[in-house]
């Protein structure tokens, strides 16, 4: 059985739109490069074609990727106003004991990830903790290292 993707419908848009480009442009614009490469002669010496192939087999990865993500995903919506306890798609601030600085993270799938927070998937043992807690609340998850125990500080944007 598949894997489900929860996006959000901004993260949804946007990887429909980075699959147009790379199955369009991209595409186009690697074959000129391949092309422009291959002119140059000798193609087991060549530093342009295999740095062009390869630049064509990470974007093909990247559109198998996304092509999957769409095809097993599910559109979930942000909550609205004041969240009591955390679930997919909202921001939670944490506090690692031992630690002085919280740190915030979104809840929800990598595809999701923005500059000003960290992304938790909520399959990982911190994100299958974080679901369904409160404010104040201190949950426990298994990490290669061992035990840690986070305090959830806030939940919201």
């Amino acid at each position: 059985m598949p894997q489900i993707h929860q996006l959000s419908q901004q993260a949804h848009d946007r990887l429909l739109a980075e699959l147009t480009d790379l199955t369009t442009r991209g595409r186009i614009d690697i074959a000129r490069k391949i092309e422009a490469a291959r002119e140059l002669g000798d193609l087991s010496e060549n530093g342009d074609y295999h740095a062009a192939k390869e630049e064509k087999g990470k974007m093909e990865g990247r559109v198998m990727h996304i092509e999957s993500v769409l095809e097993d995903c599910e559109i979930v919506e942000s909550p609205v106003g004041p969240v009591d306890e955390v679930t997919t798609g909202v921001i939670v601030t944490v506090l690692y004991e031992g630690d002085d600085e919280p740190e915030r993270m979104l809840v929800g799938s990598i595809e999701e990830q923005r500059d000003d927070v960290v992304v938790v998937s909520p399959r990982s043992p911190l994100g299958e903790v974080l679901l369904g807690s409160s404010v104040g609340q201190e949950v426990t998850f298994v990490a290669p290292n061992g035990d840690l125990q986070v305090r959830i500080i806030d939940i919201g944007e």
